[in-house]
């Protein structure tokens, strides 16, 4: 009879401890990066912080990221913005920084721009556009938030992203990332000539993230991509976005042009990444200022550790000692 009781007492031990399992899939970080097979995917195994070699003041810097001890430290050098298909750079050029951490499953590509001493010293690149980069590169369920400790157009914290990538082990392909810093490039005049109009800034990135997702889908079904289609498809979703009168022909033009490097790319022949283009468009749409990701979307939120205390408190380590009490 007692062997029984035992029996049966170790036997729920083994349903909590799978629950237990379960919870901790539903909190462990997941930042992938998407390949041309859209079955294989990575996850980031830690979250890192990145400082540019010509930072400083980098205490300050991680107090602005909201690093913590738990951040492996990296530094972007100069041959480091090989990363962004850039050569002959010096340490010194390398100022802005970055922080990854990874997002809670199905989040996407975030990106926080923070300011340091007050000043939003990122001069070029706004959250959107680093958003639909990273996500062009591959990146998914990851939060970036980048800063510098002066003004800078902030192309070095995103060389700080693929290093951080690289430094964990994930391989992102070259000719991804260099497609989607020509794209990034090329919607950078058209933000700058609507610098006026906040809401701008997403809505181009969401017609040209979409349009993206779009062509890439085109592709898989067998259509030949040629840069009419991706001209005709672009026009499409910067009307649908309603700034297809604030956006030039030359605008136009420029952005279809480094489309169609991201669809000569691996990752337009991914499905995953057509679902994750398509995704982070709904989310660019509405995306205004500088700030994208709340607290709830980390993976290491207070929610997440909240849940994963109050099980081990009130359930996991109750019933062990429960257990530990019938064996003994």
């Amino acid at each position: 009879m007692k062997i029984q009781k035992s029996l049966a007492n170790i036997m729920i031990v083994t349903a909590l401890a799978g629950s237990f399992v379960t919870v901790a899939n539903v909190i462990t970080p997941t930042m992938q990066v998407v390949s041309a097979d859209s079955s294989t995917t990575k996850a980031l195994s830690k979250a890192y912080v990145v400082y540019g070699a010509g930072s400083s003041n980098q205490s300050q810097i991680a107090s602005t990221l909201g690093v913590t001890d738990t951040y492996t430290k990296l530094t972007t050098t100069g041959a480091d913005a090989s990363y962004i298909g850039l050569s002959g750079i010096a340490d010194s050029a390398m100022i802005s920084s970055v922080a990854l951490a990874p997002a809670e499953p199905g989040t996407g590509t975030l990106v926080n721009i923070k300011d340091f001493n007050g000043a939003n010293n990122i001069t070029k690149i706004t959250s959107q556009q680093y958003a639909m980069a990273a996500t062009m590169a591959g990146v998914q369920d990851v939060i970036i938030t980048v800063t510098a400790n002066q003004p800078v157009s902030g192309e070095a914290a995103l060389a700080g992203v693929y290093k951080a990538l690289d430094a964990d082990g994930i391989q992102v392909d070259s000719q991804n990332t260099q497609a989607a810093n020509s794209v990034m490039d090329a919607t950078s005049g058209a933000i700058d000539a609507n610098k006026d109009d906040s809401s701008y800034a997403g809505k181009l990135t969401s017609a040209v993230t979409t349009t993206s997702g779009q062509i890439a889908e085109k592709k898989q079904g067998g259509q030949n991509i040629t840069i009419n289609v991706i001209i005709n498809q672009l026009n499409i979703n910067l009307e649908k976005q309603g700034i297809d009168d604030q956006t030039t022909t030359a605008q136009t033009q420029k952005i279809a042009t480094a489309l169609k490097d991201v669809s000569d790319a691996p990752i337009s022949s991914s499905a995953a990444y057509v679902k994750n283009a398509k995704n982070l468009g709904n989310k660019l749409k509405n995306s205004v200022g500088d700030i994208m990701a709340k607290a709830e979307n980390f993976a290491n939120s207070a929610d997440a550790k909240k849940a994963a205390n109050w099980f081990m408190e009130n359930i996991w380590n109750p019933v062990v000692n429960w257990v530990k009490g019938i064996i003994g």
